[in-house]
């Protein structure tokens, strides 16, 4: 059965967009700023539990949940170890911030770009494998199976299923936001753009994990709101799937009134031995840290991060749905200051930088169009 058919019946699949051009610019821009903050503040406590994140807190003298970006490293690390072989660790700590450190929660966006500007809103899954044996010099799991695969000469979607024992992981969620940003108000699009890039190298939950995150983000610029962000989101992916079911039993444990602890506790025990990074469990801690961050961008980047697991990926992705719902204009100076206006990245053909505002431009200029397009 069509993940269309699996949908919840009533979803919103059109959003009236009541804003400018400068505002939607501004939203896009705070979307990639908040992106960028909720990766940096999860970098350094990449793949650790929220008790060692809170031992971690304790030992620097640091409050848990999270006020700040890091101040020393929580692993102990060495500042001058390379992420992703570009930027040295220490760049992602708060003394040592300079600009927009290299990762690939954030280079994803970029290829997004790219992929859009290169072939277009009717891009294709196998423009998508172009484009990464063009851009992409590495991967990571089911990205980097896939970008073997591609090497081989193998095409979407087989790319994702030849010798892929990843593609239900977080890796095609945080692919996400580039077709969010091109589709506000139009959430069914950005999930059909989401689809076509997951299925290079996801399988099932992977992709509905993508198809979702887009939605959320073409909701939350048009909405402004993080509750009816997430249902727009949840009516773009099958109601019976697992992601949808974990989704909403945290948004009913947090309208039961529970605390964010006993809700993170909840997810943590549903997905007791599930891969700390598989989509669902860091989908649904996402999402709590939204839910209880009630639109504070500070509180949402901070909580989602403190609840542990693959906290730059979850941390980003909380980041940008804060953020294109606040806009640039309204993220507090302490999280977005420190950012400066350069982001590195390790793309072929971009290693030189690329400015922030340059690439929000770029989006909002894309978006336009596909509203243009699909609103006529």
């Amino acid at each position: 059965m069509s993940i269309r058919r699996r949908r919840p019946p009533r979803g919103r699949r059109v959003i009236p967009l009541e804003v400018d051009g400068d505002e939607l610019g501004d939203r896009i821009l705070g979307a990639l700023l908040g992106r960028a903050a909720g990766c940096i503040l999860g970098i350094p406590c990449e793949g650790m539990s929220k008790e060692d994140i809170a031992a971690a807190a304790r030992r620097m003298g640091r409050p848990y949940p999270l006020d700040e970006y890091w101040p020393a490293d929580p692993k102990g690390a060495e500042g001058h170890e390379l992420h992703y072989g570009i930027t040295p660790r220490e760049k992602f700590l708060k003394p040592n911030i300079e600009y927009i450190g290299a990762d690939d929660d954030l280079a994803y966006t970029i290829l997004g770009l790219l992929i859009l500007e290169q072939y277009g809103l009717d891009f294709t899954s196998q423009d998508v494998g172009a484009a990464w044996l063009k851009y992409l010099p590495l991967a990571c799991t089911a990205e980097a199976v896939a970008l073997e695969n591609l090497r081989q000469g193998l095409q979407p979607p087989e790319t994702a299923l030849v010798d892929n024992p990843h593609g239900e992981w977080i890796g095609a969620a945080i692919r996400a936001d580039a077709w969010g940003y091109v589709a506000p108000g139009l959430p069914q699009a950005a999930a059909e753009l989401a689809w076509r890039d997951a299925r290079v190298s996801h399988i099932g939950e992977g992709i509905y994990g993508e198809m979702f995150w887009a939605a959320v983000i073409a909701g939350a610029i048009a909405h402004a709101e993080v509750g009816k962000a997430l249902s727009v989101g949840l009516g773009e992916i099958p109601r019976d799937c697992e992601l949808a079911g974990l989704i909403n039993r945290t948004l009913a444990w947090y309208e039961e009134g529970r605390e964010w602890e006993q809700t993170v506790q909840q997810i943590y025990e549903a997905c007791a031995g599930m891969h700390p990074v598989h989509v669902i469990n860091n989908a649904a801690l996402t999402v709590a840290g939204l839910l209880y961050g009630a639109g504070d961008f500070e509180r949402t980047i901070t909580l989602t991060v403190s609840a542990g697991l693959d906290t730059d990926c979850t941390g980003a992705t909380a980041g940008s749905v804060a953020g294109a719902i606040l806009g640039a204009k309204r993220l507090p100076a302490k999280w977005t200051e420190p950012l400066g206006e350069r982001m590195e990245t390790y793309l072929r053909g971009c290693e030189q930088g690329l400015s922030v505002k340059d690439v929000a431009v770029r989006f909002t200029r894309l978006a336009v169009e596909a509203l243009d397009r699909w609103q006529r």
